[in-house]
């Protein structure tokens, strides 16, 4: 590679990784920085032509001129606030690991100067943060929606937690085998919707907690029933809760510790209650949606505390049977 063209492409690394509107550089200090850091040697006018270059490509170099002229990248890809938004949503996603939101975040850092970069570091703070340990999960997305566009069926294991929190494998290491029509991210996760033939509906499986590499079959995918329509089915699957929030200690059975997890994170306080259950401690809504949800666990969820909740869920009950 000619040195004409090495001077623009080490000027544009410059430029882009070092300047905005608030850290500008001068004509010599860019001279100095191609002499000392790459051992480039450039005259001022071959300086200026090299800069209109790069602005005739399309690249938005500002130049600020007075007696000694300024130079700084002005027009980016993002702006810093949309940046500060996408750190935000990669920190705060519960799907993404911990490991792999440094990674990406260092990824979106590099679309900022380095001044611009200080700005995000110092900003950036997210509270309550519930992150997986699965580092496969960016393949196993990859991989399902592979399948969805070959319209092949996948096979997989998953896992879920006993009582002790630790993971196991589903059903003795069952492989399930769907046909994979959609990719859902619902309440920071992502899900995987497709037809069991086993189980003959749609069904749906946190890709998190796929223990396995899906595998792609042979097999084409079969096709989604004729009443299928994923907005309906998605707002049957997925719940929101609303209302205030309220800390409330609930006796569970030992069946539940993985729909426990699943809802409310790995980090959720759990002690033992006896042999056959466990008491968890967590903050929730306490609203018509939450006791649904205690109640459709057909009494091996029970609330403990605050005494007033205890109350609300009761007269709900109540309620509900005075009109059957």
């Amino acid at each position: 590679m000619s040195e004409s063209k090495n001077r623009l492409l080490y000027i544009l690394k410059y430029l882009w990784e070092y300047t905005d509107e608030e850290h500008q550089v001068t004509t010599n200090q860019l001279i100095d920085i191609l002499q000392q850091e790459y051992g480039i040697s450039v005259h001022r006018s071959t300086l200026a032509k090299d800069l209109s270059e790069l602005q005739d490509f399309g690249i938005d170099v500002v130049t600020v001129h007075s007696t000694q002229c300024k130079y700084f990248i002005g027009n980016r890809t993002f702006e810093l606030p949309e940046l500060k938004l996408l750190i935000d949503a990669v920190e705060s996603s519960k799907f993404i690991t911990a490991k792999k939101s440094d990674e990406l975040i260092k990824k979106i850092h590099s679309l900022a100067s380095k001044g611009e970069v200080s700005k995000l570091k110092r900003n950036n703070y997210v509270t309550g943060r519930i992150k997986p340990d699965n580092e496969q999960i960016y393949y196993i997305v990859d991989t399902i929606n592979d399948a969805i566009n070959q319209e092949k069926q996948i096979a997989f294991t998953y896992y879920e937690y006993d009582s002790s929190k630790r993971k196991v494998l589903k059903n003795g290491g069952e492989v399930y085998v769907i046909s994979p029509y959609h990719l859902v991210w619902n309440n920071d996760f992502y899900y995987v919707v497709g037809y069991s033939e086993k189980k003959g509906k749609v069904v749906t499986f946190r890709v998190d907690r796929i223990a396995t590499q899906p595998e792609i079959l042979e097999q084409a995918a079969l096709e989604a029933p004729k009443d299928f329509v994923l907005a309906d089915f998605t707002k049957e699957v997925f719940s929101m809760y609303d209302g205030q929030e309220v800390e409330v200690e609930l006796l569970c059975d030992n069946s539940l510790m993985k729909t426990m997890i699943d809802r409310f994170g790995e980090d959720v306080k759990t002690t033992s209650y006896n042999d056959t259950a466990f008491r968890l401690t967590t903050e929730v809504s306490a609203s018509p949606t939450f006791f649904g949800w205690i109640f459709g666990f057909d009494g091996k969820v029970q609330i403990l505390a605050p005494q007033e909740v205890k109350e609300q869920y009761k007269q709900m009950i109540i309620q509900a049977s005075e009109k059957l």
